[in-house]
């Protein structure tokens, strides 16, 4: 399997993608070591997630710099990402120990009831190239924690992180039979959902999403989708600093290409300041510079899928056929590597694909509203429902539109933002399940209550 860096187009590595032998051969030795790794206390679990924590600060310049050649993410928002991961399992691991430890729910003189965490076994992490390392530590750091074995499939580009994760692990102090990587395209994937696993695991998109969980339905073990998303925002004609909120909007919509789930992907402002509110974002997105992905002042790099260029223009040739106004961008830039340019379309509605579905990518449309009653439809009009916002001045404003929309995350003020004290979960396409906050800790564990009647 040939890895190539998108900002170019030269082969930067080849890869021996697995078979179905070595993968049934991979899942037996986690099968086999699985319960040993479970008996490891939850202490020294916890010290070898820290120590790979250390080893991603400490080989983050060599990490980001390959994250960015099999990618095209500019090397800054790389580091940024190794940096957010950083993050995430330090949250993880400092809060390991009180939601996995055993809890005693009642203690008298004749009960005691407990409930306890129990490991599900051997999960299988379908993993995504949009941000490697922010969605593979979501899924594997705390299956980890928790006792199980992974078998842990990156997405076809970004296999060599996906390489350099499970040797980083290995070194922390994981047992190699106890992480294993999976190295191939869709098919290996497939063949994943045929191996008797504990558990399913997947980032990516919804048509995916959707025939991984079909497949394995029968299996009754736990299956987390965490898929796409047509993230909108509203801009209430009450906001202060307008001009703030254009160029944080503008980032919502364009940070890594737009190639996040959680990127805006709708833009509804209020009449009265949307003139203003326009010129401001245009003025952002243009002052951004986009090239050669590892140079420091480049905002904009190369898509990571070059059959995805088709897709965008796919969706600004609808739209414009359909009446939409384009402000700016709308082609694909000839030339060596994958690059789009930075697109604003208005005078869009919801009969254009841009508004309905997943761009993923360095587009976004505008729309004009009138109050907050039509932001709020234009906003429920979606198959997706992982994160809304909502810019105002009042809480009490916001807060009573985002409450009506069928949404994991909420946003006042502010977009684009994963915490991970707070629990990461999509609804309806954008998926099921949540990653995250201590039920993202316990999405990987089987509960049990202990009924215990008598004395020591």
């Amino acid at each position: 399997m040939n890895i190539i860096n998108p900002a170019t187009e030269e082969i930067i590595a080849t890869l021996t993608v697995d078979s179905v032998e070595s993968l049934k051969k991979k899942y037996s030795e986690l099968k086999d070591a699985q319960k040993q790794w479970a008996n490891v206390s939850l202490a020294e679990r916890v010290s070898i997630l820290m120590r790979f924590k250390e080893q991603l600060f400490q080989e983050q310049s060599l990490l980001a710099a390959t994250l960015t050649a099999e990618t095209g993410k500019p090397l800054q928002q790389a580091n940024n990402e190794i940096s957010g991961a950083i993050k995430r399992v330090e949250w993880l691991t400092a809060n390991a120990l009180l939601y996995l430890s055993d809890e005693v729910l009642r203690k008298n003189e004749v009960f005691t009831e407990i409930i306890s965490y129990e490991p599900l076994g051997v999960i299988g992490n379908i993993s995504a190239w949009n941000y490697p390392y922010l969605v593979g530590v979501n899924v594997f750091v705390p299956a980890l924690l928790a006792g199980n074995a992974v078998l842990y499939k990156p997405s076809e580009f970004a296999a060599n992180t996906g390489l350099q994760i499970g040797r980083l692990l290995r070194e922390a102090g994981v047992p190699e039979a106890i992480f294993q990587v999976a190295v191939g395209g869709g098919d290996i994937g497939k063949e994943m959902l045929k191996l008797p696993l504990d558990g399913y695991f997947f980032t990516g998109s919804y048509p995916t999403g959707k025939y991984i969980y079909e497949q394995v339905a029968t299996k009754m073990v736990p299956c987390q989708l965490e898929l796409g998303g047509k993230d909108p925002i509203y801009i209430t004609e009450d906001i202060n600093e307008l001009k703030a909120v254009a160029e944080a909007t503008a980032d919502g919509a364009f940070y890594n290409n737009g190639q996040s789930c959680c990127s805006v992907e709708r833009i509804y402002v209020h009449e009265k300041i949307y003139e203003e509110y326009l010129t401001a974002f245009l003025a952002q997105v243009k002052a951004w510079k986009l090239g050669d992905p590892t140079r420091d002042d480049v905002y904009f790099g190369a898509i990571t899928r070059e059959a995805h260029l088709r897709v965008l223009e796919t969706q600004v040739a609808d739209a414009l056929a359909k009446g939409a106004t384009l402000l700016t961008g709308g082609k694909v830039i000839k030339g060596r590597g994958y690059y789009f340019e930075p697109t604003v379309l208005v005078n869009v509605t919801h009969d254009m694909l841009v508004m309905r579905e997943e761009s993923f990518g360095p587009i976004i449309g505008i729309m004009k509203v009138k109050d907050d009653a039509e932001a709020l439809a234009l906003m429920q009009d979606t198959a997706y429902g992982l994160t809304a916002g909502v810019y105002a001045d009042k809480q009490e404003r916001a807060l009573p539109i985002l409450r009506q929309l069928n949404v994991g995350s909420g946003y006042w003020n502010c977009c684009d933002r994963v915490s991970p004290a707070l629990p990461w979960s999509g609804r309806q396409h954008s998926g099921i399940g949540a990653t995250l906050s201590h039920q993202g800790l316990r999405a990987f564990t089987k509960p049990k209550g202990w009924h215990l009647v008598g004395s020591k």
